[in-house]
C-alpha cells in the first residue's frame, strides 16, 4: 500500500479545516473512540479523510489526533500498548478499506487477526465495523456525512453518527410546525424522547406535554381516559372526567402505541383532528380543544389497515410529518457513548462511582476490550431500552470487582443473535490479504437465530432495483432485499434518489392523473412510488381513480 510521506497526511486527520466546497455532503469513513483506558476519550472521532483523495492514514500511538465532535482540540490515542509503528489505513480498488498492521500491536478486525493486511467490504464499513488494538481500545470504523449542517442542540439524544445526525435535522425541521407527527421505530428505540425534543422546541413548550400509553389503557375505559366522561356515563362513573386530551390543553399529547387504539377510540381521534372538537363519554356537547398531537408506533399500520384493524383517514391524520428511528444495531458508532453514560448511571447508584477514574498507565481498563466487542456485535432486538437493561446487570454482576465481566447467563444471551451476519454469497469482509478465499468471518452457530441482511448494507441502487421489481410495494422490496419491513423507511430516508409519495407536489400529481387517464397503476409506475401511499395522496386531492 504505497503512499505519501508521513508529512503528507496531516490533511486526513480532523484537526484541519475540511474542504466542504469540495467535499460538501460527501460521506467519508471515520474512527470513532468505543472503548480506552480513559474514559474521558470515548467518543473522540478521527475522520479519514485522506482516503477519499487515495492519500494513506498512518495511525499510531503518538498521531493522528482524535477530536470529539464540534470540538477544535483533541489528541492522539496516547496508549503506551500501542505501538509508535503506525498502522496503514488505505483504500483498496474496490472501493473497500485496507488495514496493515505495524507487528507491534495487536491487531483485531472483526473476527480477524493478525498484522498482514486485512481488507473490508465497503458495505461493511456503512455497517460499522469494530476494531481493537492491542486489547484494550475499541474503533469503529463507520461513515459520517460531512458538508451538511448539522442541529446544534443535541436535544437530550446521545450520539453523533450519520443516524443521529439525520435525526436531529429531521427534529429541527419540524419542531416549530404546529403539525401532527407520527414517529415510527422499533420497540425500544427512544420515540417518547422524541416526541419530548418536539415539545420542548415547539410553539407549545410553554404548556403540558401528557405522555399516553394508548396499550396499557383498558379497552372498556379508553375513550373515557382519552376524551374524559360526564357523570353516570358508565358504571362507576360518580363525577365528570377531563380525560387526558384536556388535561394536554394548550400543549401536547403523546400518544403512544397507537395502534393498540380500540376501533370506537380510532373513531373519536379522527374526529378530533379533523374538527378540534371531542365529545366526552355520555356527553352531547362538542368540547373544543387545543392539543398538539404526535402518535408513535412500531407496528405496520399499513398492514393493520390491510387487515381493517385500523383506519385509513386516521393515519392520513396523524401523519401530518412523520419521523422514523434508527434501531441501536445502525448505529454503532454510538454505542460506546451510550455505554459509558447509562453505565456511570448505574455505578453512581450503587455507590462507586469512580469506577471510571483513570488509572495509572499499565492497569488494565475498567471496560475489557472484549466485553465491549460483543455488545457491539449483538443486534440489540429491544434497542436501546435493552442496552440499558444489559448494562445495569453488568454493573451490578462486576460490583466490587477490578473489571467489568460477564456472566455466564449475558455471555449466553449476547451470543444469541450476532450483529454482524455473515457476508453474501462471494464477499470477504475481511480476510489476509492475498488469501481471497479465506473467509475469516466466523458463521454462526447452527444453534443460533440466523440473522437478516442489515438495513445499513442496502445501496441506493439496490434498492432502487428491489422496488421497481416489486412494483414500488414496500413490504414486497423489503422482503426481496431481506430487511425487515420497519426497516426500509430508514433506508428509502437515507437515499436522495429515490422518491416518495409524500414528497410529490399536488401539480405533478394532478398532470400524471390527467395524462393517465386516472389509472392509479400507471400512476405508480411512472412516477416510481409506492401505488398505496399515491392512493392516498390522489384521494386527498380529490381525484378519481381506476
Amino acid at each position: 500500500m504505497g503512499g505519501p510521506s508521513r508529512g503528507s497526511f496531516d490533511a486526513s486527520t480532523a484537526s484541519r479545516p475540511i474542504p466542504t466546497a469540495e467535499l460538501l455532503a460527501e460521506r467519508v469513513p471515520a474512527l470513532t473512540i468505543a472503548a480506552h483506558p480513559d474514559p474521558a476519550r470515548v467518543g473522540d472521532r478521527l475522520l479519514l479523510v485522506g482516503l477519499t483523495a487515495n492519500r494513506e492514514i498512518l495511525l499510531s500511538r503518538n498521531e493522528p489526533d482524535f477530536l470529539h465532535p464540534g470540538a477544535v482540540f483533541g489528541g492522539p490515542l496516547a496508549d503506551r500498548f500501542v505501538s509508535r509503528r503506525p498502522i496503514r489505513i488505505g483504500r483498496t480498488l474496490a472501493g473497500g478499506i485496507q488495514i496493515a498492521g505495524d507487528g507491534g500491536t495487536a491487531l483485531t478486525i472483526g473476527d480477524a487477526e493478525g498484522a498482514g493486511p486485512m481488507e473490508i467490504d465497503p458495505l461493511e464499513v456503512g455497517q460499522g465495523v469494530p476494531i481493537v488494538l492491542a486489547d484494550r481500545i475499541v474503533l469503529v470504523l463507520h461513515l459520517v456525512e460531512i458538508g451538511v449542517e448539522r442541529a446544534a442542540d443535541p436535544m437530550g439524544m446521545i450520539g453523533h453518527g450519520l443516524a443521529m445526525t439525520r435525526l436531529r435535522n429531521a427534529i429541527a425541521q419540524i419542531a416549530d410546525l404546529d403539525v401532527p407527527v407520527l414517529i415510527r421505530g422499533e420497540t425500544g428505540t427512544g420515540k417518547e424522547l422524541v416526541a419530548r425534543a418536539l415539545h420542548t422546541r415547539g410553539p407549545r413548550r410553554g404548556g403540558p406535554f401528557v405522555s399516553v400509553n394508548l396499550a396499557t389503557l383498558p379497552k372498556e375505559l379508553a375513550a373515557a381516559e382519552l376524551f374524559g366522561a360526564v357523570r353516570g356515563a358508565y358504571t362507576g362513573a360518580a363525577r365528570d372526567r377531563d380525560g387526558f386530551f384536556r388535561a394536554a390543553g394548550g400543549g401536547t399529547l403523546f400518544l403512544d402505541e397507537v395502534g393498540e387504539a380500540p376501533p370506537e377510540v380510532q373513531v373519536m381521534l379522527l374526529r378530533v383532528l379533523e374538527t378540534g372538537e371531542l365529545y366526552p363519554v355520555g356527553g352531547d356537547a362538542p368540547v373544543t380543544t387545543d392539543v398538539r398531537v404526535l402518535a408513535a408506533t412500531d407496528a405496520d399500520l399499513d398492514a393493520q389497515i390491510r387487515d381493517g384493524r385500523f383506519r385509513a383517514p386516521l393515519l392520513h391524520r396523524l401523519a401530518g410529518s412523520e419521523i422514523f428511528l434508527p434501531p441501536l444495531r445502525e448505529r454503532t458508532e454510538d454505542l460506546g457513548l451510550l455505554f459509558h453514560r447509562f453505565a456511570r448511571e448505574e455505578l453512581a447508584a450503587i455507590g462507586e462511582p469512580d469506577r471510571f477514574a483513570q488509572g495509572e498507565p499499565p492497569a488494565a481498563p475498567w471496560v475489557p476490550a472484549q466485553v465491549m466487542l460483543r455488545l457491539l456485535r449483538y443486534r440489540w432486538p429491544g434497542n436501546i431500552r435493552q442496552l440499558r437493561n444489559v448494562i445495569r446487570q453488568l454493573v451490578i454482576g462486576s460490583r466490587g470487582r477490578p473489571q467489568l465481566m460477564l456472566d455466564a447467563r449475558l455471555t449466553v444471551e449476547l451470543a444469541g443473535v450476532q450483529a454482524i451476519p455473515s457476508p453474501p454469497a462471494g464477499a470477504v469482509v475481511a480476510r489476509t490479504a492475498g488469501s481471497a478465499t479465506e473467509d475469516t468471518t466466523l458463521p454462526p452457530p447452527s444453534s443460533l437465530v440466523p440473522a437478516r441482511r442489515r438495513p445499513a448494507e442496502v445501496t441506493e441502487p439496490e434498492l432502487i432495483a428491489a422496488l421497481r421489481a416489486s412494483a414500488w410495494d414496500l413490504k414486497a422490496a423489503a422482503d426481496h432485499l431481506g430487511i425487515p419491513r420497519a426497516s426500509i423507511y430508514n433506508v428509502i430516508a437515507r437515499c436522495p434518489n429515490v422518491r416518495t409519495a409524500g414528497g410529490l407536489s399536488s401539480d405533478e400529481i394532478a398532470r400524471c392523473h390527467r395524462e393517465c387517464g386516472g389509472d392509479l397503476d400507471r400512476m405508480a409506475e411512472r412516477l416510481e412510488v409506492s401505488r398505496r401511499a399515491l392512493r392516498r395522496r390522489v384521494k386527498e386531492l380529490g381525484l378519481d381513480v381506476d
